[in-house]
């Protein structure tokens, strides 16, 4: 019998199973997760022919090391990094055959941040709440990527992508997220909401799965005080007590006491996770008919 496993020879600095995530169960306390670059992560799965939920590895910055335990085919995306096999250079953003026992070296990005890695048959860890995603927030699905350990694989039902090169789009040099005013930008001077859509930020080295930190000008409160948690949504700007706004990404915890200024555009989320310290971050604000 096919030994469909994948064995982790270098987890990288960070390496997590993800997939479309479990939207649905905020209520219950629960993040949604999911892979940060949504698009990058169902392209990789096209092209080595796994439907697009199927489970793929996201790596952060030094990207892993991985040995199939029978043949399958692999393909990495995202952030641009060198790939090779046993040493040798093969295609980034196209299918590769990995001969069982070969070693697939997904090296450090040329530039953004995270990279994925799709596997013929999809990564089959046990699913929880419907998904097996890591979410590092509330500990739920699979734990981090470590030396050693050993991953399922599922069986390939299609045939992989027929191309030579998929054309995936480069990471920014600026990241401009649209944004849309609220609820709580009345908590906020109009001298602070100027600030907020008329001044650059840069991305923080702090920034993580749960939120993009920013560095740049404090906003000013027009109230004082905290607000009782109410509930936080994906793209959700929240500004905690130093000033400077927080992007809540995939892992972003379900409620929250600190004033939102606003919600970034859900299209302009697949950006953010690409984007690396020190990268230029402005704030544009758009009505609701502008998010298009």
């Amino acid at each position: 019998m096919t030994d469909r496993a994948l064995v982790v020879v270098r987890a990288g600095a960070l390496t997590t199973v993800q997939d479309r995530g479990r939207p649905g169960h905020a209520h219950l306390g629960v993040p949604r997760s999911g892979a940060l670059d949504a698009p990058a992560a169902a392209l990789v799965n096209r092209l080595v022919g796994n439907p697009p939920e199927a489970a793929v590895l996201e790596t952060t910055v030094n990207g892993c090391a991985l040995r199939p335990r029978s043949t399958a085919t692999l393909a990495v995306g995202g952030a641009p990094c060198p790939v090779t096999v046993d040493g040798r250079p093969v295609a980034w953003g196209a299918p590769v055959c990995v001969p069982a026992g070969a070693l697939l070296e997904v090296g450090t990005v040329v530039s953004g941040v995270r990279s994925y890695v799709a596997v013929s048959g999809g990564i089959t860890v046990e699913p929880v709440l419907g998904s097996r995603s890591t979410d590092l927030l509330s500990g739920l699905g699979p734990a981090p990527l470590t030396d050693g350990m050993v991953l399922p694989l599922g069986t390939p039902k299609r045939v992989h992508a027929r191309v030579d090169f998929a054309p995936q789009p480069a990471p920014r040099a600026e990241l401009v997220l649209r944004v849309t005013l609220g609820p709580r930008d009345d908590w906020f001077t109009q001298e602070a909401l100027r600030t907020f859509t008329s001044r650059p930020y840069r991305v923080s080295a702090a920034s993580n799965r749960i939120g993009l930190r920013t560095e740049g000008p404090a906003l000013e409160r027009a109230l004082p005080g905290e607000l009782p948690s109410e509930g936080m949504v994906l793209g959700a700007v929240q500004v905690p007590p130093d000033g400077r706004p927080v992007v809540f990404l995939a892992d972003h915890p379900t409620t929250g006491g600190y004033p939102v200024m606003g919600v970034v555009c859900a299209q302009d989320i697949p950006s953010v996770a690409q984007a690396a310290p020190g990268t230029p971050v402005r704030f544009i604000e758009v009505r609701t008919r502008d998010r298009r």
